[in-house]
C-alpha cells in the first residue's frame, strides 16, 4: 500500500492480532502512524480496563476490530457473542469520546436480512437473522448511541492470504478433493483485508462520520459463493498453487445447512465510500489476484 497519512496519529486497535487487525497495524505503521495492539489482555467489555489502557497509551484514535466471529457457534453461544460484539464496542465508544480519540468500529454485512435484490446501501434498514448478526447490530447502535463522532464501517465476506477465512479454505480442500460443492444462492462483495485496511485508515485521514460500507468492486449484482470458489481455483491454477479439484458443483443454500441462517442477499452499494474519499474500491477479481500472489511466493 503507497497510501500515507495527511496527520500521522497515536492508533489503538483492538483485536490487532486477527485477520484484520494484524493488517491494519501493518498498513497503519507503513502510512506514518503510531500504532498499538491488544488482544485479549484487554477485555473491551471492561469499562476500567479500557479506561487503564487508554490512560497508558494515549490513542488519539481508536479502531476496533475485535469482535466475535465464530457465526454459527453464537447460536449457542449468544452472551458471549453479545459481550463482545455489543457490550464492548459500547464502552470503546464512550471511552474515545470522553478523552476525545476518533473511533472506527469494524461491523458486517450480517446485519441485514437478506431478502433484497439491489445494492444495500448505509440507510437500507437492518433486520439480522442469526445471533451473530443481531450481536453486531446491537454494536452498531451502541457506538453510534455513545459517540457521535464515531465511523461505522460495514464489510463483507473478509478474506485474506492469513488466518482462516474462505480463500484459505478451498485452497486447502481444492488441494485435497477432486470434488467439491459451494452454495451458489447467497450473493455479496468479497473483501480483501488489503482493501479494507487502505478504507478505513483513509476515512480516518477524511475524518468521516456515520456508517460507511466498504467492499471490493463486482457491480450492482454481487457474485455467488459459487462464483468466488470457481475463480479461486482459476486464478490459483494459473500460478501453480496445488489443485487436485476437477469440479466446483453449485448447490441451494438447503444443501448444506448450518446453525446460523446466513443473509441470502448483502450486495453492498458502496458510492458514499467513494464520496468521502475521491477514492475508488478495487474489482474484486483484482484484490483476490493479489492475494493469490501472496499465497504462490
Amino acid at each position: 500500500m503507497t497510501f500515507v497519512a495527511k496527520t500521522p496519529l497515536k492508533i489503538w486497535i483492538p483485536g490487532g492480532y486477527g485477520m484484520l487487525g494484524s493488517r491494519l497495524a501493518q498498513d497503519a505503521r507503513a502510512a506514518g502512524h503510531d500504532v498499538v495492539v491488544s488482544g485479549r489482555e484487554v477485555d473491551i467489555a471492561d469499562a476500567a480496563a479500557v479506561a487503564t489502557f487508554i490512560s497508558a497509551h494515549r490513542p488519539q484514535a481508536i479502531v476496533n476490530c475485535a469482535a466475535y466471529t465464530a457465526v454459527d457457534k453464537a447460536e449457542s453461544e449468544a452472551a458471549d457473542a453479545e459481550r463482545i460484539n455489543a457490550t464492548g464496542p459500547g464502552v470503546v465508544a464512550a471511552a474515545a469520546a470522553a478523552v476525545g480519540a476518533r473511533l472506527v468500529h469494524v461491523s458486517t454485512d450480517y446485519v441485514f436480512s437478506g431478502t433484497g435484490s439491489t445494492p444495500l446501501s448505509e440507510d437500507t434498514p437492518t433486520g439480522p437473522v442469526s445471533v451473530y448478526g443481531r450481536s453486531k447490530r446491537a454494536g452498531e447502535l451502541a457506538v453510534l448511541a455513545a459517540n457521535d463522532d464515531a465511523v461505522v464501517v460495514r464489510t463483507s465476506w473478509l478474506y485474506a492470504a492469513t488466518h482462516k477465512n474462505f480463500v484459505r479454505t478451498m485452497l486447502t480442500l481444492m488441494a485435497d478433493r477432486e470434488q467439491l460443492r459451494v452454495v451458489s444462492d447467497q450473493r455479496g462483495r468479497p473483501t480483501s483485508t488489503a482493501t479494507l485496511s487502505e478504507a478505513v485508515l483513509r476515512l480516518l485521514d477524511v475524518d468521516a462520520r456515520g456508517v460507511v460500507h466498504v467492499a471490493d468492486e463486482t457491480g450492482a449484482e454481487g457474485i455467488s459463493w459459487h462464483d468466488f470458489a470457481v475463480a479461486i481455483r482459476e486464478d490459483a491454477t494459473a500460478r501453480g498453487l496445488p489443485m487436485k479439484v476437477q469440479g466446483v458443483e453449485a448447490i441451494p443454500t438447503a444443501a448444506y445447512p448450518t446453525p446460523a441462517a446466513r443473509p441470502a442477499w448483502s450486495v453492498f452499494a458502496t458510492e458514499r465510500y467513494t464520496t468521502l474519499t475521491g477514492q475508488r474500491l478495487p474489482p474484486w477479481r483484482a484484490a483476490l489476484g493479489r492475494v493469490l500472489d501472496d499465497l504462490a511466493g
